[in-house]
Formats: structure tokens, C-alpha cells, sequence
């Protein structure tokens, strides 16, 4: 599912360049869970940026089924990104003048779907009693618990059937009890619907939960 190798990144600096990902080599399976654990400013946003086709590397190569998205342009890197992947981020990015269906389905208005709109809102109904918000699919965002937006973002994420779903400190602002629900909810998922599942976390305790734990340090996954 996921094979990259040699795998860097530099950003130009005045003075100085930073290299924050240093030859790095990755491979998961289909349908694996993986958690990539490390101290801030480490790269791990960036290597989830470079995994999920919103950057570029330096050098080295990511493969992700059989397509090399390193090498893709601009307009296939977008095409990629809404036909495959599904992205969870800890301040969600919830459009605030939407409802929870609304915002579910806010990635289907992208790319060219052919897919009737009745069977995406059936779909999107279906993902929000799946992570329990059939009641709160006409609330706006403001109206959620911490808990009910990620639930949302999570829901959103999988409208697309991706077959990769990237975290990013999903759980960062959540208590202890929260995190656990979403953690069960992710591998439940996962279990589900069989996507790959990375998830960049300072939480042990999720960590924990995946198969499979990374430590990004100096640049390389330990």
C-alpha cells in the first residue's frame, strides 16, 4: 500500500538549510494502522504533508498502491487527494456556515464524482449514525463538543471511500475518556471499511492502540 524510500526533505533557510526528513524508508500494508510518535518540530507533520500529496520532497520517492505521487503535478496531486485519501486534523476545519451532513459532504463537491446526490447523502447519513451524530446532522459547528466535531471530521473523511486516512493529533485538544472513544472509533474503521490508517499523535495511549508505532527522530522512522 505504502512504500517510500530515501525519503527527504529541506527547506531553504537565510544562512542555512534544514533538512527535517533525512533519507527516511517506510513501508506499511493495506489495511495496517500505524502511529508515528516524536517530540515537536521532529517533521512529523511534514512527513504526513508529503504522504498525503499536499508537498513535495527534496528526494526520494512515495509510492502509495502503484502511483509515485512524488513525481505528480499539481492537478494530480488535488485529484489524488480527493479520490483516494481522507485527511483528520485536530482543529478539523469545519466550514462554520454549514450543518454536520453539510460538512460530510463539503468533498464531493470536488473532482468529477458521478455518483447521484441522493446515494453520497445516503452514504453521508449512514458515516454520521456510524460515529453516533444522527442527531446532530443539522447542528452548525459551533453547536459540537470538541468530541462531536472530530466525530464529524472522521465521518467526513471517509465520504470518498479513501483507501488511506491520515491524522494529524487527532486527539490533541480531547480529555482521556474522548480520546478513547475516538481511538475505538478509528480502528473500528478501519476494521470496517479496510483503509490504511497513519495517525501523527503525542498520545501514548493511542499510539498504543495502532499496530504498528514509528519514532521519527533525526530525520529517520525508528
Amino acid at each position: 500500500m505504502i512504500n517510500v524510500r530515501q525519503l527527504s526533505k529541506t527547506y531553504e533557510t537565510p544562512g542555512e538549510d534544514i533538512r527535517v526528513l533525512d533519507h527516511l524508508d517506510l513501508t506499511l500494508a493495506a489495511g495496517e494502522t500505524a502511529a508515528i510518535i516524536g517530540p515537536s518540530g521532529c517533521g512529523k507533520s511534514t512527513l504526513l504533508n508529503l504522504l498525503g500529496a499536499l508537498d513535495r520532497p527534496t528526494s526520494g520517492t512515495i509510492t502509495i498502491g502503484d502511483q509515485d505521487i512524488s513525481t505528480f503535478t499539481e492537478e494530480q496531486a488535488a485529484a489524488f487527494r480527493n479520490h483516494s485519501l481522507g485527511f483528520i486534523f485536530q482543529q478539523q476545519h469545519l466550514l462554520p456556515q454549514l450543518n454536520v451532513l453539510e460538512n460530510v459532504l463539503v468533498p464531493r463537491l470536488a473532482g468529477d464524482w458521478q455518483e447521484p446526490a441522493a446515494d453520497t447523502e445516503k452514504r453521508a447519513l449512514q458515516l454520521l449514525e456510524n460515529v453516533g451524530l444522527s442527531d446532530r446532522i443539522n447542528h452548525l459547528p459551533w453547536q459540537l463538543s470538541g468530541g462531536e466535531k472530530l466525530r464529524t471530521a472522521v465521518a467526513r473523511a471517509l465520504i470518498n471511500r479513501p483507501k488511506l486516512i491520515l491524522a494529524d493529533e487527532p486527539t490533541g485538544s480531547l480529555d482521556p475518556a474522548s480520546t478513547d472513544t475516538i481511538a475505538d472509533l478509528l480502528l473500528t474503521l478501519n476494521r470496517d471499511h479496510g483503509v490504511t490508517l497513519i495517525v501523527v499523535t503525542h498520545n501514548a495511549a493511542l499510539a498504543q492502540r495502532m499496530g504498528k508505532t514509528f519514532e521519527l527522530r533525526n530525520g529517520k522512522l525508528f
